[in-house]
């Protein structure tokens, strides 16, 4: 009788993974969201981020529309204007905010006079423009992230020189200027300094009366061992140690628990192999740790091809990271605060793609709910994770991509400005709102799973 009691208990757990994916999987607690470019956000987008159920929206705000001239000029009042329109737009349909202090921009201003990212004076601009947003705007947001990506900008800003400032030098690119071999960990030495100092603020002024959090969101790949062997396991682990800036005694102390919880924008998988001890070909990725990394073992894809090059989708890699993360940094609270969209499932505009296409995007709507059934693994075996954002809300203006990448929920016609919800956008709508129960990962998955 004990033993078919016990039975009973398990019995919904085990229907709900064999049956399917449900809104009941995730905490009640739990954010679903979206983000995008906030400047292109109105009123009607807002009402369309209620339709669709959204609990939270991911923006950031422009430190260059604020402070244009950095903390010795004067505060853009049109500004902070709109961000308080905004935010307050958001709370009146029972969005929560979830704000990004910094997505990449410096206002001109602190490049010209001291190159930004490579002077410590850019720690006290950057932490009196995250002060002033926790004046002007804290009593209404509670999840502050202090930078998107950090640990891609000073890749691509400082050492390939495909981000403004355009820093590089030989063989990682050819740059008008840029030590490829040093800016990268100056750049991020201050970054970090700078998070450390902001939560520091936060939680010294702030945190009392606002009651709100502070973390950070980290572009993080999966990486696989290319072989079983315990050279290409440690290569998963290399550490770069000549060439990392040093913090004083006093910093290492500010750098202690500074952070709330940790965001992930999760898109890539690869495959790592040792370069210390096994030949490799360093041309095709070439890493200052001594790994390779690579999309193929003995000719097979690492997992389903995608419309970006040299990205797969390997739906498991979103349970590996989650767990990983959750034993590495116990007890800190994880937001999947971008998946879905950037190297993910993008759709590539060119001539031949009609609108029709680019709306009925089912093998989108396949890989978002592959990630959410892996990531629903995860939290069921006790990883603290506390939302899932899908980039992006809408088409927007992608970076170095411009427009030629449509990685919205939501089609924009540049023209007319007409939003259109695509299939994806309904999906996850039918979803959030628990409407009917949505089958598990595609059959064809474990084809693609790495083993």
């Amino acid at each position: 009788m004990a033993r078919l009691f016990f039975l009973l208990l398990l019995f919904p757990l085990l229907y709900s993974s064999v049956t399917g994916l449900n809104r009941s999987d995730f905490p009640p607690s739990f954010l679903f969201g979206a983000g995008t470019s906030s400047y292109q956000v109105d009123t009607d987008d807002i009402e369309m981020m209620h339709s669709i159920g959204l609990g939270s929206y991911r923006f950031s705000l422009s430190w260059s529309r604020i402070l244009p001239k950095g903390r010795f000029g004067g505060v853009n009042q049109a500004g902070i204007k709109f961000y308080n329109s905004l935010i307050n737009g958001l709370l009146e349909k029972g969005i929560q905010p979830l704000v990004t202090i910094n997505h990449f921009d410096i206002p001109e201003e602190l490049q010209e006079r001291y190159n930004s990212w490579l002077s410590p004076e850019i720690q006290e601009d950057f932490t009196y423009f995250a002060e002033l947003c926790f004046k002007m705007f804290g009593d209404r947001v509670k999840h502050w992230v202090t930078f998107n990506e950090p640990n891609l900008v000073v890749k691509l800003a400082y050492s390939i020189g495909a981000f403004p400032p355009n820093h590089c030098s030989e063989p990682y690119g050819k740059c008008d200027s840029g030590n490829s071999s040093t800016e990268p960990y100056i750049a991020a030495h201050n970054m970090i300094l700078a998070h450390a100092k902001t939560v520091n603020i936060y939680r010294k002024n702030y945190k009392s009366k606002q009651g709100g959090f502070v973390g950070i969101s980290l572009h993080l790949r999966w990486y696989e061992p290319l072989r079983n062997i315990t050279e290409d396991h440690l290569a998963m682990r290399q550490i770069l140690g000549p060439n990392l800036p040093k913090f004083t005694e006093g910093e290492k102390k500010l750098l202690k628990n500074q952070i709330d919880f940790i965001g992930v924008n999760h898109y890539q998988t690869f495959y790592v192999k040792d370069c210390i001890y096994s030949p490799c070909d360093m041309d095709a990725y070439p890493s200052e740790a001594l790994v390779s990394i690579s999309t193929e073992r003995n000719g097979i894809p690492i997992g389903k091809p995608t419309p970006v090059a040299n990205t797969y989708a390997v739906p498991s890699s979103m349970e590996k990271l989650v767990m990983y993360l959750n034993q590495r940094y116990k007890n800190i609270p994880l937001y999947i605060t971008e998946n879905g969209g950037l190297l993910g499932y993008a759709q590539i505009a060119n001539i031949s793609t009609t609108t029709e296409e680019i709306i009925n995007d089912t093998e989108r709507s396949t890989y978002i709910r592959d990630y959410l059934t892996y990531l629903s693994f995860a939290i069921r075996k006790g990883a603290d994770v506390r939302g899932y954002f899908v980039w992006s809300l809408m088409d927007n203006f992608e970076w170095i991509s411009g427009y030629t990448v449509k990685y919205g929920l939501c089609h924009v016609n540049f023209k007319s400005l007409k939003r259109t919800p695509k299939l994806s956008a309904k999906w996850y709508s039918k979803f959030i709102k628990g409407y009917e129960q949505i089958e598990m990962a595609s059959e064809d998955l474990p084809k693609y799973m790495v083993s």
